[in-house]
């Protein structure tokens, strides 16, 4: 196959990467409305064929509405709700459930597709396969945390929430890395400091990847709800009761007042390295790719720092949070450009 024909099939599987990636970026943002709407437990079966068709009937809606009524989270928190209601908060775990399921056949087929005509280059095949692995890990992971909010306490797990969201996260960041490797093809290394700088930006897009867990346990225990006050929680910077728990370190996990200093302690910690490593950086090298990528990255981080700042004083309203859930995405997006190009200049 000559260079130019395989160019353009790169271009096809990074077009490609590029679209389920898009896909995902969406599931996250349905992901968090539907816990956000607390409907995340209103499907109590999980089926991973038969699942695709919904209640067709008032009948089946009947029939489904009265294997809801069997769990805690109706009988505790949603005693006496009626069928139109239960059919809204359905239908958002259940658009969740179909949009994952979508994202296995946009990926699968056009991934046989490619294979069969020779599409793919050689040794992009196995990074793929694990993609589709780590895709039906991640179905299995959504059911296991849905699994721990049908018992006697109708709040899903923040370890596991935490888990499926991180997860989620990692496949996109990894599909998006490979995009970005078959648009932009190996140039001589790049200088010592620029070399650097890359290792630097990767050990960035990781702070980054440990505030949106941070972020997972904020959703997981409503911890976002604690203070609604910026820049003290309460009446102080640190509020009382920080690590009084016993043992104390279960308190980063575990209750709601750490939970939320830790998140915004993180979000101060990646605020300052972004923008002095961006100053660095831009110091350094007139490479227009790389000014541009950091460019990028410091405008998603003023983006996500004033959706977060929003969302918390304004007691966490649903558009608000669900777009500083997607602003992760991109500031997580723009970081990952940011250390790809410097591998490329």
């Amino acid at each position: 196959m000559t260079s130019t024909a395989q160019a353009h099939h790169d271009r096809q599987v990074a077009s490609w990467l590029l679209i389920c990636a898009a896909v995902i970026f969406g599931m996250i943002l349905l992901g968090g409305v539907t816990r956000l709407t607390n409907s995340g437990l209103s499907m109590v079966e999980w089926r991973p064929l038969m699942g695709v068709v919904p209640p067709l009937s008032e009948e089946a809606w009947q029939a489904s509405f009265e294997k809801y009524k069997q769990f805690p989270e109706y009988r505790k928190v949603n005693l006496g709700m009626s069928l139109h209601e239960y059919k809204s908060i359905f239908m958002y775990e259940y658009l969740h459930r179909v949009l994952g399921r979508l994202i296995g056949v946009i990926f699968l087929l056009p991934m046989l597709y490619f294979a069969i005509r020779g599409r793919i280059r050689p040794g992009l095949m196995p990074q793929l396969l694990l993609l589709f692995f780590l895709g039906a890990c991640q179905g299995l992971l959504g059911w296991y945390m849905v699994k721990s909010g049908l018992v006697d306490n109708p709040r899903v797990s923040q370890y596991r929430l935490t888990a499926h969201l991180g997860l989620a996260f990692a496949i996109y960041a990894y599909m998006l890395w490979l995009a970005l490797d078959l648009l932009s093809p190996p140039v001589a290394a790049a200088g010592g400091a620029l070399r650097r700088s890359a290792g630097w930006a990767l050990a960035l897009v990781g702070v980054v990847y440990l505030m949106i867990l941070s972020g997972g346990l904020v959703a997981g225990t409503r911890a976002g709800f604690a203070y609604s006050t910026w820049p003290l929680m309460g009446a102080s910077f640190i509020p009382p009761g920080l690590y009084a728990g016993t043992p104390a370190w279960l308190d980063a996990f575990e209750d709601i007042t750490t939970i939320q200093f830790n998140h915004r302690m993180l979000a101060y910690l990646v605020f300052v390295l972004v923008m002095a490593f961006a100053v660095v950086v831009w110091r350094r090298t007139p490479d227009r790719k790389v000014r541009v990528a950091l460019g990028l990255m410091v405008a998603a981080l003023l983006l996500q720092v004033t959706l977060g700042i929003s969302t918390l004083l304004l007691h966490v309203p649903l558009h608000l949070a669900a777009a500083h859930q997607g602003g992760a995405v991109l500031l997580l997006s723009a970081t990952l450009y940011v250390a790809h190009s410097l591998r490329r200049a």
